[in-house]
């Protein structure tokens, strides 16, 4: 018990609360101490009901029971990875730019999903969990990551595998593709955009979420390589030297 609350506290704050929200939220429904019925996102009671926990709760409940328990292990994995990866990687030192790509990519999936499923009952956390691996791909787009079985391929392309891989053992790609086009549109609007293609910026962190969760140092740092643009633009500020962008890791690398 030591060693797994050592492992527990060894988690990033953001990813380490993400985490222990999707076991308890999910257990909570599982015991029946509170109705899985008040735990998903179902538009309908959100909006006409003002049942205003649903969007929250959807996005750490899932249904675990012997048909989705494999599915909910491999993405409560993902998660685990994929999120402290990002918090300790490219957003190290910076909680509150974190927290706000999270609450940007929530956001932009309850909207996406009402509209559609005004009548259906809808889980947030396989798209959340989607749209932060998608950035960590992009940001990561060169490394050759290794998958199930050996499979070896560039980073760039393992959303789409993961979108299949969750095809073959949950027989839907919904959750998966507009985690992937959330993530997309928060990688385009935040790096490839302004830096890249020279644009104006659309997304900055509002100063309340550096209030309650201040930098601890400034730079960006960690995994992966930033967009060319900015890496020109280190390299001028240098008088052209290089800047060390960090590195990433394989899937399953600790």
């Amino acid at each position: 018990m030591s060693d797994l609350g050592d492992w527990f506290r060894s988690i990033p704050p953001i990813t380490r609360y993400w985490f222990a929200g999707s076991i308890a939220v999910p257990l909570i429904g599982k015991l029946g101490l509170v109705s899985p019925v008040y735990l998903f996102l179902w538009p309908d009671a959100f909006i006409n009901r003002f049942q205003i926990w649903r969007p929250i709760t959807a996005t750490f409940f899932f249904p675990v029971g012997p048909g989705t328990g494999f599915l909910y292990l491999v993405n409560l994995y993902f998660l685990y990875q994929y999120s402290s990866r990002l918090e300790t990687g490219a957003f190290d030192g910076r909680p509150a730019d974190y927290m706000f790509m999270l609450l940007f990519n929530w956001i932009c999936i309850v909207v996406s999903f009402c509209p559609l499923n005004f009548w259906n009952i809808l889980l947030l956390m396989i798209p959340l969990i989607m749209s932060v691996l998608y950035v960590w791909a992009q940001l990561n787009r060169d490394m050759i990551v290794s998958f199930w079985f050996g499979t070896r391929f560039k980073a760039c392309y393992l959303p789409w595998v993961i979108l299949g891989f969750n095809y073959i053992i949950g027989g839907s790609v919904i959750n998966e593709l507009i985690g992937n086009l959330v993530g997309h549109l928060y990688f385009f609007l935040m790096f490839k955009y302004p830096m890249d293609l020279g644009g104006r910026t659309f997304l900055s962190t509002p100063q309340f979420l550096y209030r309650w969760l201040p930098n601890r140092r400034g730079g960006v740092s960690g995994f992966g390589v930033p967009p060319a643009s900015m890496r020109r633009a280190a390299e001028d500020q240098q008088g052209g030297g290089r800047h060390n962008w960090g590195q990433g890791f394989r899937l399953g690398d600790q």
